[in-house]
């Protein structure tokens, strides 16, 4: 079972940037795959970013040049840079962790773009 704490949300003006992060339980190493999901009022959670534990990361195409998923081995964190955001990006931002034990969800941070 991996615990994820996500950190980060909160509320900017449109054009501006927050950065997301969430903290593993355990090495992130040992994690297959890491992502950021997000899901807005009366929507299905959506895939916004993913990171392999060998290095693959994928995008939504909503997000594309303006979001960056990283990660920082030493702090078993990953992070989601979001520059430029829009209205439309707002949403509870989850973060996922698929691991030989299975799929585990953090919490949820609320980021909220005002136009």
């Amino acid at each position: 079972q991996v615990q994820l704490v996500e950190s980060g949300g909160g509320l900017v003006q449109a054009g501006e940037s927050l950065r997301l992060s969430c903290a593993a339980s355990v090495s992130i190493f040992s994690i297959f795959a890491m992502g950021w999901y997000r899901q807005a009022p009366g929507e299905q959670r959506e895939l916004v970013a993913s990171l392999t534990a060998g290095g693959t990361i994928n995008y939504a195409d909503s997000v594309k040049a303006r979001f960056t998923i990283s990660r920082d081995s030493a702090k078993n964190t990953v992070y989601l840079q979001m520059n430029s955001l829009k209205p439309e990006d707002t949403g509870v931002y989850y973060c996922r962790a698929s691991s030989a034990g299975g799929v585990n969800w953090g919490q949820g941070t609320q980021v909220t773009v005002s136009s």
